[in-house]
């Protein structure tokens, strides 16, 4: 799943509003902010495989680390730790650890059978969504227009940049969606990693720069 991270991310606003788009936008995407890293050390594997599922030509042979239940869940705890000592913040502290970990729920109802709960193996699940186009569009672009509505109910702009950078990040998101759905398959892994550390690093500062242009409605 990819805007439904970020619904979710967006969302977050509503119910903590001392939580920046940016630290939201990083903590639901936490797994495929490491993802390329661990694929550029060859530690986790992925293949381009076409008509592996129907959203989709990659197929994820192994993210144990990246994208197991358990190191998942280790990841929020860390995370929410990590941002209670920084801030004293508890109620933000949870809900990005939560952010963290929903990362994983909302993959699982996405992939095939190949989300694993261990990081050393075992049962592997997925509700397969990504089988339908026309049943993941819907589900991702109803999550996202909800988490962007519930994130503008909770803000106001405060200049042009809170107003107009906004419209401008929700079409970016909406483009690059619509570019992975409908363009072709990415010619090598390389690419793949390449593509995924500079995108989400240009969302999580756009994000970031938004958000500080917005105040709390």
């Amino acid at each position: 799943m990819f805007l439904g991270h970020f619904a979710l991310a967006f969302a977050s606003k509503r119910v903590e509003p001392e939580i920046g788009l940016g630290e939201s936008f990083l903590a639901a995407q936490f797994c495929d902010c490491l993802w390329p890293v661990l694929l550029l050390a060859k530690v986790e594997r992925v293949s381009i495989v076409p008509g592996d599922t129907a959203v989709t030509p990659l197929r994820f042979d192994a993210y144990p680390i990246s994208h197991s239940l358990l190191t998942v869940a280790v990841f929020g705890a860390v995370f929410a730790a990590a941002h209670l000592l920084a801030t004293g913040r508890r109620r933000a502290a949870g809900l990005l650890g939560l952010l963290v970990v929903s990362h994983w729920v909302l993959d699982a109802l996405s992939h095939r059978p190949d989300m694993p709960l261990f990081p050393w193996g075992g049962p592997k699940v997925g509700l397969g969504l990504w089988n339908s186009v026309p049943a993941t569009i819907l589900t991702e672009g109803a999550l996202f227009v909800l988490g962007v509505a519930l994130y503008v109910s909770a803000t106001r702009a405060r200049d042009r940049v809170g107003g107009w950078g906004l419209a401008a990040l929700v079409a970016l998101l909406a483009v690059s969606y619509a570019l992975n759905l409908l363009g072709p398959p990415p010619p090598s892994v390389l690419a793949i990693a390449l593509a995924g550390l500079v995108g989400f690093l240009v969302f999580i500062v756009f994000g970031a720069v938004v958000d500080r242009h917005r105040s709390v409605a």
